[in-house]
């Protein structure tokens, strides 16, 4: 559904991505796993187009120089220099770190914030659908945003996210600063949303273990590379990626 090959992506003379392959067939959950500077945001804001117009914004204020090299192919079609508002149309769509929702304005008003690309059928489908896995998020839907907890505005992230109709859902560490009630509920919900929307799952985090369970597949990162792949079980009968990215 979605494979990337060859990713590097250059900021002045840093490299970021090294040479980065990763794919995701569809109803796939996948696993990113890396450090702190690993290059995990990186590799999604390169999937999801977002780069383009960091590299565009820089080159306009004569700020840092982002070279991208590499293949992105979606449903078999070449979308490198897709714009990102274009990709979202496509289907990928990025729920970015830390949560970045509008904190002026209500629940309600950011989901459909996050419809602007559904019909409205759709649109009211899915907000129904987003307050019956999240039903926390109906009760607080006149609630500004910016009163939330980090777990409700995690919630209200990815309700956001699921209104923009994706068919792969970039998660980036969705689990950051939260409570391991909180990670292992979002974990689970993440795993109902593939199941019942049949979309394709890309999530990003710096320890695996509150995501092993619902991963189908996995790619480690370091220092911008890819250096391990496999399914949960062959990462689990790996001593150091136990050790360093599992917690036991």
């Amino acid at each position: 559904m979605l494979e990337a090959s060859g990713l590097m992506v250059f900021y002045e003379n840093m490299l970021a991505l090294n040479n980065v392959s990763i794919r995701c067939e569809k109803n796939q959950i996948v696993g990113v796993f890396g450090a702190n500077s690993a290059g995990k945001s990186t590799l999604m804001y390169t999937l999801s187009g977002i780069m383009l117009d960091i590299r565009k914004k820089e080159e306009m204020s004569g700020g840092e120089r982002i070279t991208l090299t590499g293949s992105i192919r979606y449903q078999n079609q070449e979308v490198s220099d897709i714009k990102p508002s274009q990709r979202a149309r496509m289907g990928i769509v990025l729920c970015p770190e830390r949560r970045r929702i509008f904190k002026e304005s209500t629940v309600l008003e950011n989901l459909k914030i996050g419809g602007y690309l559904a019909s409205p059928a759709q649109a009211r489908e899915t907000l129904d659908y987003v307050f019956t896995v999240f039903p926390a998020l109906k009760k607080l839907k006149t609630r500004l945003g910016g009163f939330l907890s980090g777990g409700e505005q995690q919630m209200l992230a990815i309700g956001r996210a699921l209104m923009a109709q994706p068919k792969i859902l970039l998660l980036d560490e969705p689990l950051l600063g939260l409570s391991p009630l909180m990670q292992a509920m979002l974990m689970r919900t993440t795993r109902e949303i593939r199941d019942e929307r049949h979309i394709s799952i890309i999530v990003t985090e710096q320890y695996a273990r509150p995501v092993l369970p619902i991963i189908d597949y996995a790619f480690i990162l370091e220092n911008g590379s890819a250096v391990l792949e496999g399914s949960r079980e062959k990462l689990m009968d790996n001593p150091d990626v136990r050790a360093a990215y599992f917690g036991v």
